[in-house]
């Protein structure tokens, strides 16, 4: 019985160590279709591209609901509330998904700099081999720009995400004109927060679209 219980555990060990295997698989077959990690990594960058600029809308839609909220004057507070909840839920779901292309970018990037760097070994001509661990060292100068610019601005989205989470939850048993207009001393706070996310989303955008320039 006791071979049985680390099953569970054995098959989830051999999954995790798989997995490098199972990527490098996936690369060579996309390669093998015409698809090198290059123009892989590319199209990748451009993908965080576009999953960024939806968050900087998400995150608006969800500042202008609650500063909907707290500007309330009358009329039908419980579609605001949903309103502001909604959209705080499609904040939270693009930023996952900045996350996971951000992984992507990252994946990607990786093998297409370990496999470069391993293939420097091969050339039989000086010149050449210098010139390739030039642009090697080159496109990796500019891709630690690019990540770095990235994560810095996906950093900024969790504690905002945490604000209106606190607002939500707030709202969510205390909707009255009271608790609306104890909200006033928040707004400020989010305010600024959310034009840094934007602003810092802004900056990694622009790496993006630099660095897709430069490698096309």
């Amino acid at each position: 019985m006791r071979h049985f219980r680390l099953l569970p555990l054995a098959t989830a060990l051999l999954v995790l160590l798989a997995l490098p295997a199972c990527q490098s698989a996936y690369f060579g077959a996309l390669e093998r279709l015409g698809v090198p990690k290059r123009d892989l990594l590319v199209q990748r960058v451009d993908a965080a591209r576009g999953s960024q600029q939806e968050a900087q809308q998400e995150f608006r839609s969800a500042l202008e609901q609650f500063q909907s909220v707290v500007d309330f004057k009358g009329g039908e507070l419980e579609a605001r509330y949903q309103a502001l909840s909604t959209s705080y839920d499609d904040a939270k779901a693009q930023a996952a998904d900045v996350r996971k292309r951000i992984a992507a970018v990252e994946g990607v990037a990786g093998a297409l700099f370990d496999e470069w760097s391993d293939e420097l070994d091969r050339y039989q001509d000086a010149s050449l081999r210098r010139r390739s661990a030039e642009q090697l060292a080159t496109t990796q100068d500019r891709y630690d720009d690019l990540i770095a610019a990235m994560n810095k601005a996906a950093d900024k989205m969790d504690p905002v995400l945490e604000l209106f989470e606190d607002q939500v939850l707030f709202l969510k048993h205390n909707l009255n004109a009271k608790a609306i207009g104890s909200l006033e001393d928040e707004r400020s706070d989010i305010e600024r927060r959310v034009a840094s996310l934007i602003a810092e989303m802004e900056t990694s955008i622009k790496e993006a679209e630099s660095f897709i320039k430069a490698m096309s």
